[in-house]
């Protein structure tokens, strides 16, 4: 076995090139407005491309692959059938050897292409001519081959996965060791697919840009009036800034009473290029669906914007019940962690209708709300609700489905607050001092926060130079600044 901290050398970061792929010329008899289309399509796949997750996990295998069917029927049949042709006299390995051929292209695929010693190395120990005589002659011995292979999984693999193949070191049945060897691979693998994504992204994020900055401009060549619609959405965006309105500092004094809100007005900051971009963001997660006058530098990205304003106006809703449960509970119920995460997980469950049926929604909700209440505090011995604070605060509940309801407007407010100090300081700056009353859904106002820094940055990326152009007449030059580059 190889010593372990011979391993540093072999696992330095791995740098994957990224062969860039040029649009098809298309046929010179083409129509403009097909090869207009093509070129559109080009440019919403280079823009999704530039926001892969390198942790999404997900892969495509192919259903003749061992380790397509590990999925399905593997984990049963297969090793079953595995363990029958080795304990079988003479010993049957076929199935062995179509595992070992699996496994050798797996650990061939974990390399990289200047090791050039260890690729033959590989095939030379797993050569399957050599194998297939050997099985013929009845002395494949499966087990050797099996500790070879831990061998090169302890040099191949990531920091995280140690420990998962130390364990399999101690195991001596030889089909329980090959199954998790082929089960740690595949995480092994899905590790080298993650941080390759991961390597590529910055590269693919600046392509992303320029490219989408190209196609924007040889649009706007051709259309002199491509920027109304997003001139008017920003000039609206100044405009609304320079009306009284809650600054990020002003969070931190916020408490989680509604009445506290008049404490957080202040004056009018001057007006800046990164100012009025996040309250132009922020507009469009209230938009006005009747109103077709959507900016065109944000049109691909309208349906991602459409997902953050329900998942915000899903978060309000949530906040709010839980604001409005635990000033009824008190303090030792909700110091509870598993009732706080039980009455989320209920509460979310229940919101996810409340746009298309909000009295109803609320009702429900009420309803279970209050009864896991009750069960909380009975089950943790303190007084439970009276019948006046009960009917209190089922009504308090189901008065959250009205627009007007303060403590939902509140919420609503101080969740923008948020997200604007997210776009100007970053998320995990801002989760350190939550505005009042926000506290209980820090982990879903971080994902929120997360997914909105995303996609306005990337477009801010892209756009930036024309917001520049479009801000200068609409702020005073003695205010005049520059949109930042994130």
């Amino acid at each position: 076995m190889p010593n372990v901290k011979d391993r540093a050398a072999r696992k330095e970061a791995r740098t994957a090139e990224g062969a860039s792929r040029e649009p098809h010329a298309g046929h010179p008899r083409e129509s403009a407005s097909s090869a207009q289309g093509h070129r559109s399509r080009l440019t919403e796949r280079v823009h999704e491309t530039s926001k892969l997750d390198s942790h999404s996990e997900e892969k495509t295998l192919s259903s003749s692959s061992l380790e397509g069917k590990g999925k399905e029927t593997m984990p049963s049949d297969f090793w079953d059938h595995l363990k029958e042709q080795l304990s079988s006299v003479p010993p049957d390995f076929s199935c062995a050897l179509e595992l070992l051929k699996e496994v050798r292209e797996i650990l061939l695929s974990l390399l990289l292409p200047r090791q050039n010693r260890l690729r033959s190395e590989i095939e030379e120990a797993l050569d399957m001519d050599f194998l297939h005589q050997q099985a013929e002659r009845g002395d494949l011995d499966v087990t050797y081959l099996s500790k070879y292979i831990l061998n090169m999984m302890v040099l191949l693999c990531a920091p995280v996965r140690d420990e998962a193949v130390q364990k399999l070191e101690s195991i001596t049945d030889p089909v329980r060791l090959l199954r998790g060897i082929f089960q740690v691979l595949g995480q092994m693998k899905m590790d080298m697919v993650n941080y390759t994504i991961q390597s590529l992204q910055p590269p693919l994020q600046e392509h992303s840009i320029q490219f989408e900055r190209a196609e924007f401009q040889e649009r706007l060549n051709k259309e002199p009036n491509l920027l109304d619609h997003t001139t008017k959405w920003l000039t609206q965006a100044a405009a609304d800034l320079t009306r009284p309105s809650v600054s990020c500092a002003d969070t931190r004094d916020s408490s989680s009473s509604p009445g506290s809100s008049s404490r957080d007005a202040a004056a009018p900051e001057p007006l800046s290029s990164t100012m009025v971009l996040s309250q132009g963001f922020l507009n469009l997660l209230i938009w006005d669906p009747e109103n077709e006058e959507f900016p065109e530098t944000l049109l691909m990205d309208r349906a991602r914007l459409q997902e953050l304003e329900l998942q915000q106006k899903q978060l309000t809703i949530l906040a709010s019940v839980m604001l409005v449960a635990s000033s009824f509970s008190g303090s030792v119920l909700f110091g509870s962690p598993q009732f706080v995460d039980k009455l989320k997980r209920i509460t979310k469950s229940l919101v996810e209708e409340f746009n298309s049926r909000p009295e109803e929604t609320m009702q429900t909700v009420s309803e279970q709300v209050t009864q896991e209440i009750h069960q909380g505090l009975k089950s943790m011995g303190l007084a439970p609700l009276t019948s006046d604070n009960t009917a209190s605060l089922i009504a308090q509940f189901q008065n959250i489905a009205k627009k007007e309801n303060c403590v939902r407007n509140v919420i609503d407010q101080r969740i923008h607050l948020f997200l604007k100090c997210c776009f100007v300081l970053g998320v995990q700056r801002s989760l350190l001092d939550l505005p009042g009353g926000l506290a209980l859904v820090e982990a879903e106002l971080a994902e929120l926060g997360q997914n909105f820094v995303t996609l306005t940055h990337h477009n801010q990326q892209v756009f930036g130079p024309y917001y520049t152009e479009i801000l200068k007449p609409i702020i005073s030059p003695g205010q005049k600044s520059k949109v930042e580059s994130v």
